[in-house]
C-alpha cells in the first residue's frame, strides 16, 4: 500500500500565519516557498522535503508562545539551529513548522571567576571560543563545523570535536539550560555549580535532537588556556599500524588534548585543498599535548616514541603556535577537501572500542571494495568515533543508493566490534533503520516512554532519532523480537 502524503500545512491550518503573527510579533514567519528553500534539508543533503512554513521567532518568550500555540493546534514542530547537522535531524516535514533559532544570537555573561558563560542558542561555537580568549580561557567542544554550528545545535547533538578525549563532549561541559517543552512551559535543568538536587535531567537533553524540549539559554563551563601545547605527527605506511599505535599511546597512560587520524585519500584531497605540508603516507596521526612547557615536552617526546616503536616512517614535532595551527589546519579543512576527489560524499559516524581500529579499518577497506566506491577516513582516533566519507556521484544511476548501503554496513562493522552507530552526528533519519541493528524492544520502548513524558502528543521532531517498533519488525525485527542486544560483547556491559 502507497505512503499517503501528509496534508501541507497551511492547507490544514490557513489562518496559522495570522494566529502566530499574535502571538509572536517579532518573528519573522516565511510563508512563499521561495523562501523556504534554506530549510529544506540540513547537512545532509540527499535528503530534501518542503517545510510547511518556517518562522523565525526574535526571544526566547516568543519560542514559548510559537510552541503553544502549536500544541494547542497539534502542529508538529521541527526545531534548526544553523543546519549543520549531518544525519537529516532538521529535515522538515510538508505538514510541519520549522522553528529557527538563528535570532537567539546574544553572549548574555562571560564569568571569568567562575569560568562559566551564559549564551543563547543561537550563538556560534567558534564564536564563544573567541569572545573568552582575552580572560585567558576556551570552550572546550570543538566541532569541524565550528565556523557555522551554534551552541544549541551542538546541545541537540552532544558534538563534540578535536579535543573531546581529554575535555570531553558538549554534555561534559553544559552547566544548565532553559528548556521550553512542547506546551511552552518553560524548564531550568541544572545549574552553576557541578551538581544540584533531584534527578540529573541535563544529561538526557544533551543528544535529545529536537525530541524532547527547546533550548532557549545555555551555561557552559570554560576552561583555563594550557601554557604549552605540542603537537606530535606520525607517518605510517599502514592503517593498522596507526590504528594500533592509538591503542599504544593511550595504554601508556598519556591523555592527548587530542588523537586524529587521516588515510591516504584524505591526506591527497587535504594536500590539494590546502597543502599543509603533510607527508605522502597509508596514514597520518596528530597527537596534541598540552600543560606546562616542561610537562608538555615531556609528554610530546614519550609519544614520539610509541609510535617510533608502533613502526611510524616519520614523526615530526610541532612546538610553536603557529606550527601546531599549521598541522591543526589540513584536519579542520579535511571535510570541505573531498569536494576535490568527487562531487559528492557521505558522512557516516560511528564508534568502537579504540583496540578494535586497525582491525574495522580493513573491514572498512574491504567493504569499500566490495561496493565499488572509494572511502576517505577522517576521525577521532583516541575515542575511537570514525568518520568514514564515502565518495559517490549522485548523477551516476545508483550510486547514492551504494553509497548509503555502503554506509548501513559500516555501521553494521562497527556495532559487531562493540561499538555504536553513532559518536556525535546523531540517529536523526539517516540512522534510524541502524537503530534496529543495535537496540532491542525493551531498550526502544524506554526511549519512547521517556519522549512521552516530556511531550505526550510526539510533536517536536517527529520521525527522527528513535525508529517504532513497527518499523524494525519490517526490516526484519530479529534484534527487536529477542528484546536483547544483538552483538555479546556488547552483552557484557
Amino acid at each position: 500500500m502507497p505512503v499517503r502524503e501528509p496534508t501541507p500545512l497551511l492547507a490544514r491550518h490557513p489562518d496559522l500565519p495570522r494566529r502566530l503573527a499574535a502571538v509572536a510579533p517579532g518573528a519573522k514567519l516565511l510563508t512563499r516557498p521561495a523562501e523556504w528553500a534554506p530549510y529544506a534539508c540540513d547537512g545532509l543533503t540527499a535528503r530534501r522535503r518542503r517545510p510547511g512554513m518556517v518562522a523565525v521567532p526574535a526571544d526566547a518568550g516568543e519560542v514559548a508562545a510559537i510552541l503553544r500555540l502549536c500544541h494547542a493546534l497539534e502542529v508538529p514542530v521541527v526545531p534548526r539551529g544553523a543546519g549543520t547537522g549531518l544525519s537529516g535531524g532538521a529535515l522538515p516535514r510538508e505538514d510541519a513548522l520549522v522553528l529557527s533559532l538563528a535570532r537567539l544570537d546574544r553572549i548574555l555573561e562571560i564569568d571569568p571567576e567562575a569560568r562559566t558563560a551564559t549564551v543563547e542558542p543561537g550563538v556560534r561555537n567558534l564564536e564563544l571560543g573567541e569572545a573568552v580568549a582575552p580572560f585567558g580561557l576556551f570552550y572546550a567542544p570543538d566541532p569541524s563545523s565550528q565556523v557555522a554550528c551554534t551552541l544549541g545545535g551542538n546541545v541537540a547533538e552532544n558534538a563534540g570535536g578535536v579535543h573531546c578525549l581529554k575535555y570531553g563532549l558538549t554534555v561534559h561541559n553544559l552547566l544548565a539550560v532553559d528548556l521550553v517543552l512542547m506546551n511552552g512551559e518553560t524548564v531550568r535543568l541544572g545549574g552553576g555549580g557541578l551538581d544540584g538536587p533531584g534527578l540529573d535531567l541535563l544529561p538526557v537533553v544533551c543528544g535529545s535532537e529536537g525530541l524532547l524540549g527547546v533550548v532557549t539559554r545555555l551555561r557552559v563551563r570554560l576552561l583555563p588556556r594550557p601554557e604549552s601545547v605540542r603537537v606530535v605527527l606520525a607517518a605510517f605506511d599502514a592503517l593498522r599500524r596507526a590504528g594500533d599505535a592509538v591503542a599504544a599511546v593511550l595504554r601508556a597512560g598519556i591523555l592527548p588534548a587530542g588523537l586524529e587520524m587521516m588515510d591516504r585519500l584524505a591526506l591527497r584531497a587535504v594536500a590539494a585543498y590546502l597543502g599543509p605540508g603533510y607527508p605522502e603516507c597509508e596514514a597520518l596521526l596528530l597527537c596534541e599535548l598540552d600543560g606546562c612547557a616542561e610537562e608538555a615536552e615531556a609528554l610530546a617526546q614519550r609519544v614520539a616514541r610509541c609510535f617510533a616503536e608502533g613502526g611510524a616512517v616519520e614523526i615530526q614535532v610541532a612546538r610553536t603556535p603557529e606550527a601546531c595551527r599549521r598541522l591543526w589546519a589540513g584536519r579542520k579543512a579535511a571535510f570541505p577537501a573531498m569536494g576535490r576527489l568527487a562531487p559528492d560524499y557521505y558522512v557516516m559516524d560511528g564508534t568502537l572500542p579504540r583496540h578494535r581500529l586497525g582491525e574495522v579499518l580493513e573491514t572498512i577497506a574491504a567493504l569499500a571494495r566490495e561496493h565499488g566506491l572509494a572511502v576517505a577516513n577522517v576521525f577521532h582516533a583516541g575515542d575511537g568515533n570514525l568518520h568514514p566519507l564515502i565518495l559517490y556521484d549522485a548523477g551516476v544511476p545508483q550510486q547514492r543508493e551504494a553509497a548509503e548501503a555502503l554506509g548501513r554496513r559500516i555501521l553494521e562493522a562497527c556495532v559487531a566490534a562493540g561499538g555504536t552507530i553513532t559518536g556525535e552526528h546523531g540517529v536523526g533519519v539517516e540512522k534510524l533503520d541502524a537503530m534496529c541493528i543495535q537496540f532491542g524492544r525493551g531498550e526502544l520502548e524506554r526511549f519512547h516512554a521517556l519522549r512521552r513524558a516530556f511531550d505526550g502528543k510526539g510533536l517536536l521532531n517527529p520521525g527522527k532519532a528513535i525508529p517504532t517498533l513497527h518499523r524494525c519488525a519490517e526490516l526484519g525485527g530479529m534484534h527487536v523480537q529477542r528484546g536483547r542486544l544483538p552483538h555479546p560483547e556488547l552483552e557484557r556491559f
